[in-house]
């Protein structure tokens, strides 16, 4: 992203513009060069340069993210696509009265999918899929297969959507282009009111003879299994993006993405702050008193960890390296162990003569219970 201009000079706004301040900057400077106004060879890139300056600076996290990093991270953060993806940009035009110059969307203008028709070339839809693992598994990490419901190419067909031996013409109402446009002037701009072709129902072809097998919509509905590779270290709420493994696209456009959402199931030892684990264990108050030596529970096992003399409850010990990965980078968090003293609800004869031996020792003050027979 180096070598861009930075995103508040393109718009001729501060840093401490407002969203409107920010909104009304670029409309100025889309009237200017706005691809239904300006034919200027140089007009369209210059469109885009404050376009995506305005997508960035619009949107309240993309405009943090470029305020700390600057263009480096945006770049690290979003696609391309990304940038674009959320901003209302038919707002902005419908003030200004402009369409997009023969483009169907801000998407046509910037990564050259110019269309005949307004169903050519569709891009699929986006996948969710909500998948629950363990915190052992959120650790090691996890290659796994999943069934995905998603459409697909029809492989009669291929995605024309006509019978074999036939092809799709082109609507003679819309001439291919699968809208309809109705220009009025409004004082020095534009009013372009662009319409789906009811001839064809936006497609730009009609279909004389359906494929039997998708119907004529060139896709068909399939399980398939989807690779799943999670690493080490996810948390509950993570999210894997797989390229192209969404829904297909319409005649001939790409296809979308699959986005699995990981839900970690709680444990019974265990719960998560950020990379560290945290776990409750039992102590007896001899052990705490006169210090001990005990096993511990980790992800791996159990562990040794050295209680010394004297120590109280809700006390907390640290076995380091002994946490979650640490996701994408190096190292491991901490696990942090608080220990709870147990006091002993049943005692025999010989142990509560011996507590009072001691109590008595302590200079402490006790009340005990004789036995019936005493």
């Amino acid at each position: 992203m180096s070598g861009k201009r930075d995103y508040y000079e393109t718009l001729g706004v501060s840093k401490n513009a407002t969203t409107d301040e920010i909104k009304n900057a670029y409309r100025k400077l889309a009237l200017q060069y706005h691809p239904d106004r300006n034919k200027a060879p140089e007009a369209e890139e210059k469109f885009k340069e404050i376009s995506e300056a305005y997508a960035v600076l619009s949107d309240d996290e993309k405009r943090r993210q470029y305020d700390m990093y600057g263009h480096a991270g945006i770049g690290q953060k979003y696609t391309q696509e990304d940038i674009f993806r959320g901003v209302n940009f038919d707002e902005v035009f419908r003030d200004i009265g402009f369409g997009f110059g023969g483009f169907d969307s801000i998407f046509d203008v910037f990564f050259g999918r110019q269309r005949e028709s307004a169903y050519d070339r569709r891009r699929g839809d986006d996948i969710r899929y909500d998948m629950e693992i363990t915190l052992e598994q959120a650790a090691s990490g996890l290659e796994t297969e999943i069934d995905v419901p998603r459409t697909e190419t029809c492989d009669t067909c291929h995605g024309s959507g006509a019978s074999p031996g036939t092809s799709p013409r082109q609507c003679p109402t819309c001439q291919g282009r699968g809208r309809v446009e109705r220009v009025r002037s409004n004082g020095f701009a534009r009013l372009i009111q662009v319409e789906a072709c009811s001839a064809c129902a936006g497609r730009g072809t009609i279909i004389d003879s359906p494929c039997k097998d998708c119907r004529g919509a060139g896709v068909v509905s399939r399980t398939r299994k989807i690779k799943v590779k999670i690493p080490p270290g996810v948390d509950d709420g993570s999210r894997l993006r797989l390229s192209g493994e969404g829904g297909a696209g319409v005649r001939g456009g790409s296809q979308g993405d699959l986005y699995v959402f990981l839900h970690v199931k709680p444990h019974k030892v265990f719960s998560r702050r950020d990379d560290d684990l945290l776990c409750e264990i039992p102590l007896g108050f001899t052990q705490a008193a006169l210090g001990a030596e005990i096993d511990v529970p980790t992800l791996e096992g159990s562990a040794k960890l050295t209680i010394p003399q004297g120590t109280q409850t809700h006390t907390v010990f640290r076995l380091k390296g002994k946490g979650m990965p640490r996701l994408n980078a190096y190292g491991r968090g901490d696990e942090l162990v608080r220990v709870i003293i147990n006091t002993p609800t049943k005692l025999s004869g010989r142990q509560r003569e011996l507590l009072a031996e001691l109590a008595k020792e302590m200079g402490e003050d006790v009340k005990t219970k004789k036995r019936f027979f005493e």
